[in-house]
């Protein structure tokens, strides 16, 4: 790839918008995963009888609240990728076009 090629696609608003989402959505659900998952680091270590608390049998609280965090994860990571196979490939498909001059 030539200089050329580079700052056509670094001028290109696809290619712009594409940096400006990735980076803003990315940040935004690693935010809601660092405070899900302190959060739950905090309660253990602040209020460690409320994660003893037993639900049911050997079920405790700390139980479902650790199975929630992994759920949160999951369902964090499948909203990312459901929007990196929409939006951020036709973004990224529209750059390609453009900087090879090829029909969308």
């Amino acid at each position: 790839m030539d200089d050329r090629m580079l700052a056509r696609i670094q001028g290109d608003p696809n290619y712009q918008a594409l940096v400006r989402e990735r980076s803003s959505f990315g940040w935004t659900l690693a935010i809601i995963m660092l405070t899900l998952y302190y959060g739950f680091i905090a309660i253990v270590a602040f209020d460690p009888g409320l994660i003893s608390t037993k639900v049911t049998g050997v079920l405790t609280v700390g139980l479902f609240m650790g199975a929630g965090l992994i759920v949160a994860s999951v369902l964090l990571t499948g909203l990312y990728v459901l929007r990196a196979n929409t939006r951020y490939d036709d973004l990224t498909r529209a750059i390609v076009a453009a900087a090879t001059g090829s029909a969308k």
